[in-house]
């Protein structure tokens, strides 16, 4: 379904959708429509709290209702969405996500939530689209393709701020949804050059038109890889017919004096290689390249925006597969850095295509590295399914956080205990140990790992093994299958980075 948006003030008692959705507050004195809905309430009049009350409504989260107005609003359709006891950016964010899905089938649809602040109408808009994304490549009874009209309505639609934030969060769910679209795709038709190709098409497209910005990208095949001496990539990808890939991103607009690399993992499909992975563990395989999936959308998206800041992505892509050119536990391999890695688990193969990436993007001297990977299911033993843990240097882990908070995403600092240091070094013939079987702390052992091809330089390591895919029904704004995340919160710490730079600058231009 091809859908429009459109920002207004227009009053939701009088639009002409087909329904408008507003949000229900849950009170100690019982149900009430919360900021969006106040014409609604009007209208309606004393009618309103004994219809709330038939219809079973408390204001909770998550609760749902549809109710035929019969004339008393212009719309022939009212939705009422719980938002819990406040009205916040994630309250919001969830109740829009579960409208869009009430709503699936109206042609038009006026959104009546809070969103009388950016961080709000930013939550409503974005709460819809991805509440009601859905992936229907591969369904052969998918409807035919048709269009709607979907009206945000916002007490501050005519403030050039809500212009601005309606047009930037646009650009950001493009993003995310294109990285659950990458992230859904069955891993047979996303294999390392597919990707790598569907990168290209995104470039092609995001360059393309009247004051495009202007990105540069290129694609490493196995042949160049091997003259680039990428060793982790290409260990973990010779055992499969489909060949790895590396793609790098770059956005380096004039005047830009910060550089943020982003590194993310992409393994299209992972069988654990010979260290083979129970069959039940192989059923979402397919997502362990959305690390790659939002490093790319991410540059896409910064650039897009025109942030003032040069961004560099690295995607390496492999299949980890099993055949008789397999890489063995017990080869030795050597990293694009110089590092020879002993393997021990076929199956902790992320680490060693990041090891590759993270070594090229230490060679152009970035001022901050952030990594982005499906890479432990240690991490999802500590965090869960929702968090994504975060590990490296304290102060960006600090910033992703905070970044994190603002975009919506969940994160949690993890620390890197000293022991890990000698636990990675524990290889008997090589400079570092690629695993040890130790039951415990796999997770950080993995980024201690990780650390030793950042350089030194300030690096912030994301595990988002949990948080990547969703196997359960839709909740909020979170669908079944590949999710999107981490592309806004490294959107956001884009963003930081310049405000942070921007103080340092002003002075310059005073002194001068």
């Amino acid at each position: 379904m091809t859908t429009t948006y459109t920002l207004s003030s227009a009053n939701p008692a009088k639009t002409r959708a087909d329904a408008v959705v507003v949000g229900v507050l849950r009170t100690a004195e019982g149900p009430v429509l919360a900021e969006g809905g106040a014409e609604v309430e009007e209208a309606y009049g004393r009618k309103l709290r004994p219809i709330l009350t038939t219809l079973g409504l408390t204001g909770r989260a998550g609760e749902s209702a549809k109710l035929p107005t019969a004339g008393a609003l212009t719309s022939p359709l009212l939705v009422l969405v719980g938002l819990g006891d406040e009205a916040t950016a994630v309250t919001v964010r969830r109740a829009a996500g579960t409208a869009a899905r009430v709503v699936a089938d109206a042609t038009s649809v006026a959104l009546a939530l809070p969103a009388d602040s950016d961080d709000l109408l930013d939550a409503a808009l974005s709460g819809f689209v991805l509440g009601g994304y859905t992936f229907t490549a591969y369904k052969s009874g998918a409807k035919e393709e048709t269009s709607r009209e979907v009206t945000v309505l916002s007490s501050v639609a005519r403030t050039e701020s809500a212009k601005r934030t309606f047009a930037e969060t646009q650009v950001l769910l493009e993003a995310v949804t294109t990285v659950r679209d990458w992230v859904n795709e069955p891993p047979g038709e996303f294999t390392p050059a597919l990707f790598a190709a569907a990168a290209v098409d995104a470039h092609a497209e995001a360059t393309s038109g009247e004051n495009a910005p202007e990105i540069a990208i290129e694609v490493h095949d196995e042949i160049s890889l091997a003259e680039l001496g990428c060793g982790g990539i290409l260990s973990v990808g010779k055992a499969s017919d489909a060949p790895p890939r590396l793609v790098k991103v770059s956005w380096n607009p004039e005047g830009a004096t910060q550089h943020l690399a982003l590194v993310g993992k992409g393994i299209t499909f992972d069988s654990g290689g010979l260290t083979i992975k129970p069959a039940g563990s192989m059923t979402t395989m397919k997502s362990d390249m959305a690390g790659a999936a939002a490093v790319i959308q991410a540059t896409i998206a910064i650039a897009r925006l025109g942030l003032p800041i040069k961004v560099t992505a690295w995607a390496p892509m492999s299949e980890n597969m099993v055949s008789g050119s397999a890489t063995r536990p017990g080869d030795v391999v050597r990293i694009r850095n110089g590092k020879t890695v002993e393997i021990s688990n076929t199956d902790a193969e992320g680490r060693m295509v990041l090891a590759d990436a993270l070594s090229l993007a230490v060679e152009e001297e970035p001022d901050v590295i952030l990594d982005v990977a499906t890479l432990t299911g240690a991490m999802m033993v500590a965090l869960g399914d929702k968090i994504t843990g975060v590990v490296g240097s304290d102060d960006v882990v600090a910033k992703v956080v905070e970044a994190g908070e603002r975009a919506g995403e969940a994160h949690w600092p993890m620390p890197i205990p000293e022991e890990m240091s000698e636990r990675i070094r524990s290889s008997k013939i090589a400079d570092l140990a690629q695993h040890d079987w130790v039951r415990w702390g796999g997770g950080l052992y993995a980024s201690a790992f990780l650390r030793e091809f950042t350089g030194g330089l300030p690096w912030a390591h994301l595990d988002i093994a949990g948080p990547s895919f969703h196997s359960g029904g839709p909740t909020g704004e979170i669908t079944t299958g590949g999710t999107g995340v981490a592309v806004r919160t490294m959107v956001e710490f884009a963003r930081d980075m310049v405000a942070d730079d921007a103080p340092a600058e002003d002075e310059a231009d005073a002194e001068a």
